[in-house]
């Protein structure tokens, strides 16, 4: 049955839908079923990746069936593929607050078109519908006021990014964010945009011998602790793969490998602000030696 369906994808160019207001995406199923086809899943995985420079202001959910089947069935089964939706979002650093619906509205009555088209007809009608609505754009008003010079009294200077927090005084135990080293959503490879300041923290870490470390890999948006699925993998060990990447980074400049070593934090520690930052890794000084 599921051939139907897929046979008239390149008819109707069924895909990924876009409108200036929200990101429109559907996902269809075999009969009887709420297991996520493999084909579909690529298509969603796709989808989701779309979404990654987005700001996301709310994910809706609607699961239906075809017109075969008693309506209390078909309740069930519309909700089991919603939330079957629900849990690849889940699972692939979508944060779960975003999704505002989940809901199963049951079956969808079947339109005649032509007696030969049922089969295709009835393919269509057993989807989810996913709705992305969009944050709208913030409109920053300019206010000039008159500036008043202010006699500040000098203060000690604090390290303001990573690298002058590494070249500073440091101690076993301190913890540094990695600044700027974002990682594409669900991926353990970072965006290019943050592979020079990679380049020149390997640096500095080079020229500081003195230095052990631990490479702390953390992930955003899973429930109970729970670690993300690696997409390139399979796996769900994402917040250690995305370590393993900068340790392997660091290795390819130079840095010994004795001086440092890798671990996944899974979502234990997220910060408390936006989910993106919590897709993060961080550098736990383990041990400081003599600098000369």
């Amino acid at each position: 049955m599921y051939k139907h369906v897929l046979s008239i994808f390149f008819l109707f160019n069924i895909g990924i839908t876009f409108s200036q207001s929200e990101f429109n995406h559907d996902v269809y199923f075999d009969t009887d079923k709420f297991k996520v086809p493999s084909t579909e899943e690529s298509r969603l995985l796709l989808f989701i990746s779309s979404l990654s420079d987005i700001d996301i202001e709310s994910i809706s959910i609607y699961g239906f069936c075809d017109d075969v089947g008693a309506d209390s069935y078909n309740l069930i089964l519309s909700q089991q593929r919603a939330n079957a939706i629900k849990t690849i979002f889940s699972n692939y650093e979508i944060n779960e607050d975003l999704i505002s619906n989940v809901d199963g509205k049951g079956e969808i009555l079947l339109k005649i078109i032509k007696d030969a088209n049922v089969l295709n007809i009835r393919g269509l009608n057993r989807k989810v519908e996913i709705i992305v609505k969009p944050k709208p754009p913030v409109v920053e008003k300019v206010i000039e006021e008159e500036v008043i010079p202010v006699e500040i009294p000098e203060t000690p200077k604090i390290p303001k990014n990573t690298k002058e927090k590494l070249e500073g005084e440091l101690k076993i135990g301190d913890k540094i964010v990695l600044d700027n080293i974002l990682f594409k959503t669900g991926y353990s490879t970072i965006l290019p945009a943050s592979k020079k300041t990679l380049d020149t923290i390997a640096q500095v870490l080079l020229d500081r011998k003195n230095l052990y470390f631990t490479i702390q890999g953390h992930v955003c948006c899973t429930q109970n602790s729970r670690d993300a699925i690696d997409r390139k993998t399979k796996e769900r060990n994402l917040s250690e793969t995305r370590a393993k990447y900068v340790y392997e980074f660091l290795a390819k400049k130079g840095i010994n490998k004795r001086r440092m070593r890798y671990m996944g934090m899974r979502r234990k520690f997220p910060l408390g602000g936006d989910p993106k930052l919590d897709r993060r890794v961080e550098v736990l000084i383990t041990y400081v030696g003599d600098s000369n």
